[in-house]
């Protein structure tokens, strides 16, 4: 399954110019319309289907009330439900699971621009002015317009890791249900108070999924910092804690606890498969071992290294020792298949030259933490991130008659390296669909693009952000 030879345009089709004939085959339903994806019932046929041991062909997809119900062969699935609604026939498409953010901040979207060209640690100089600023609609419509953005990108979960805006975490719930993406709503507890109240809230909420966060460890006293974790570890929720991501933060932590902060969350017992830690770009073996052996969790944030980075995590070493992680943006931008392809070249760039490495982990290890992965990482691991029965049906459509993936070898690579937002035809999240050809097709997407272009550039004039030269 590995490869799958032939699994692209040409592979599909059996030959030369089977890439055209693919498309010609699309062209010619036009019956395939977004209602279709509406109801409480859907029997999908598709090309391709990418599940947790690779890319099959010749399989079927029952998805009923927002969940996968069945997934196996075609002809068995259509001889099973041969009288139920005419099933939904995807020629020259691939349907694979939605990527997850594991690691976002929706209420920063106004101000991503303003972080580039700019020292690696940026949160006291843009992130934090800017959240200040905001005001109950502003982070709303921030929450939205990044929420909009990462379902444009393939993204059908996101992690919001917690906002300084002094606001109701509800606004950012708001705008994230409105869009129809999942989210893992960070709620940030650095002073040890509104943590269950906050897990209460939104326990068994369809999208919503509660979690704690404080923002470093050194925002917390070490007791707190215990008690938020262990409440994550009984509320199945995660604690979500930016760790040794800059020097700086590094050599603060050392100076005000004399140890590191992955070694400081191990030295209070906050390490678990409830802790969440972003970034993690400066590790010593040491704590990766402490990672390993605690089964907490990482999120591997390849852009926002480059971006505004002294480091890249060392994910494939992360992988080989059994460290779970998801990959995410870091809000940089919300686009899954750039995202896998940026996680996979900065571990070449990073390590992978170095060592002569040059598989650096294959496609297969990039789209499998881009996804099920991630969705483990935010204990969702039983919710979301595969095409399989009983998850929830928040899955791709992904249009594979194109030149980028014609002829196709190795699905799974060419998606990290050759597939892009563009050939995402359809995202859909509990069953839902939410974006078709690029668009939400039941909101008013435009509507929301113009007001936050008037709103976002208010909000960073009262920021008063300090951006340094050139």
């Amino acid at each position: 399954m590995a490869g799958l030879t032939g699994v692209g345009a040409g592979g599909l089709l059996g030959g030369p110019g089977a890439g055209t004939a693919s498309a010609q085959s699309r062209d010619a339903h036009p019956a395939l319309r977004p209602d279709h994806f509406a109801g409480p019932r859907q029997l999908l046929v598709p090309d391709v289907v990418l599940l947790p041991d690779g890319p099959v062909r010749d399989h079927a997809v029952l998805v009923e009330h927002g969940t996968f119900r069945e997934v196996g062969p075609a002809a068995r699935l259509l001889a099973a439900h041969h009288t139920g609604p005419a099933p939904i026939r995807l020629p020259g498409h691939l349907l694979m699971p939605g990527f997850v953010d594991a690691h976002h901040h929706l209420t920063q979207s106004f101000g991503k621009a303003q972080s580039f060209g700019q020292p690696s640690e940026i949160f006291k100089t843009v992130w934090e002015p800017l959240e200040h600023a905001l005001d109950e609609e502003s982070a709303y419509l921030s929450a939205k317009l990044a929420a909009l953005e990462a379902l444009r990108g393939g993204f059908t979960t996101v992690a919001d890791a917690g906002t300084r805006a002094p606001v109701d975490v509800a606004a950012i719930a708001k705008g994230t249900e409105e869009a129809g993406i999942r989210c893992v709503l960070g709620k940030i507890v650095s002073a040890g108070t509104g943590g269950p109240a906050h897990l209460a809230r939104w326990h068994g909420h369809p999208l919503v999924h509660p979690s704690l966060a404080i923002a470093v460890p050194e925002d917390a006293t070490g007791p707190v910092i215990k008690r938020t974790a262990d409440l994550c570890a009984e509320a199945g929720a995660v604690l979500q804690i930016h760790v040794n991501e800059h020097l700086a933060s590094v050599e603060r932590s050392l100076k005000s606890v004399g140890r590191r902060p992955v070694d400081y969350l191990h030295h209070l017992g906050a390490l678990g498969p409830h802790t969440l830690g972003a970034h993690a770009t400066l590790l010593t073996p040491t704590e990766m071992r402490q990672l390993a052996d605690t089964g907490a969790a990482i999120s591997y944030n390849p852009v926002a290294s480059a971006w505004k980075g002294n480091a890249v995590a060392h994910a494939t070493m992360l992988a080989a020792l059994g460290v779970r992680f998801g990959i995410g943006t870091d809000g940089t931008r919300g686009d899954g298949f750039r995202l896998v392809d940026a996680a996979e070249t900065a571990q070449r760039l990073a390590y992978g030259l170095a060592s002569g490495d040059s598989v650096c982990g294959a496609g297969h290890l990039w789209l499998e933490h881009a996804t099920a992965g991630g969705a483990d990482a935010l204990g969702l691991g039983r919710v979301t991130g595969r095409i399989a029965a009983g998850q929830a049906a928040d899955y791709l459509l992904v249009d594979l008659a194109v030149p980028e993936l014609t002829p196709s070898y190795d699905l799974r690579w060419e998606l990290v390296r050759l597939a892009g937002r563009d050939q995402i035809r359809a995202v859909v999240v509990g069953g839902r669909l939410r974006i078709w050809e690029g668009w939400p097709p039941d909101w008013d997407a435009r509507a929301l693009i113009a007001r936050a272009a008037t709103v976002g550039p208010e909000v960073v004039a009262r920021a008063r952000i300090q951006r340094v030269g050139p």
